[in-house]
């Protein structure tokens, strides 16, 4: 990850303080949620500090937990009707669908591009345009691998739709998987966000849709890396 450079005026750092604002850059800050999973296998490591496999898987697990929750920097481009993705991942689907039913958005099948979260790849979701938020609905449902196409239909699911300025809807739809047991949603009805804002997050292994307006045309294809809150699937009608 390049280091962010250094804002103009703002004196440059030398020895033990430039040391640190480079590992700083370089080790992605922890996401909220991620906390609990962290602290807890430290403490087992540290109270069974006499018993080094105790502590060594427990330094383990709390590695892999940081590593699982991380919430990296992430700049959008600044170009005028863009949809950025809103996950880490790769593209599994990149067709069109009726958006989920709860939404109530109709029958029409919309452009959707779906990506699907390993449980390497970083799990906060951002917004994917600038919008307020109209419409979130929670749906339970099934398990299912999140990278069958089925998923989308029969999974648990938690669906945001969002309102650009010039009043088109954007929809993206966070998907549990088969090991997803826990959709975070921090977002509300009526939130201003901003493209490329965090706004929730999957635990262990995911899928996120996007839905686009009718007309649009992805620009991205099956099997593509994507980077969340920077990745372009798109450009919205003018």
């Amino acid at each position: 990850m390049a280091r962010r450079p250094t804002p103009p005026g703002t004196p440059e750092r030398t020895g033990l303080g430039h040391v640190a604002d480079l590992v700083r850059d370089a080790i992605p800050p922890l996401h909220p949620a991620g906390l609990p999973f962290v602290a807890t296998p430290l403490a087992i490591a540290l109270l069974g500090r006499k018993r080094k496999w105790l502590r060594r898987s427990g330094f383990a697990s709390a590695a892999a937990a940081a590593a699982f929750f991380r919430h990296p920097h992430r700049v959008p481009p600044n170009r005028p009707n863009i949809v950025v993705a809103p996950a880490d991942g790769q593209v599994a689907l990149v067709d069109t669908a009726v958006p989920p039913a709860e939404l109530n958005l109709g029958e029409a099948e919309l452009p959707r591009v779906s990506i699907f979260l390993s449980v390497l790849d970083v799990h906060v979701q951002r917004t994917p345009v600038s919008g307020s938020v109209r419409e979130i609905v929670y749906r339970r449902g099934q398990f299912r691998s999140a990278d069958l196409s089925e998923a989308s239909a029969v999974n648990e699911r938690n669906s945001v739709v969002l309102e650009t300025a010039s009043g088109a809807l954007v929809t993206v739809v966070q998907i549990a998987g088969l090991l997803a047991r826990r959709i975070v949603c921090d977002a509300k009805v009526g939130d201003k966000l901003t493209i490329g804002d965090t706004y929730g997050l999957i635990r262990f292994g995911s899928r996120v849709d996007t839905y686009f307006p009718a007309g649009t045309e992805p620009l991205v294809v099956p099997g593509q890396r994507t980077i969340g809150g920077e990745t372009v699937l798109a450009e919205l009608l003018s």
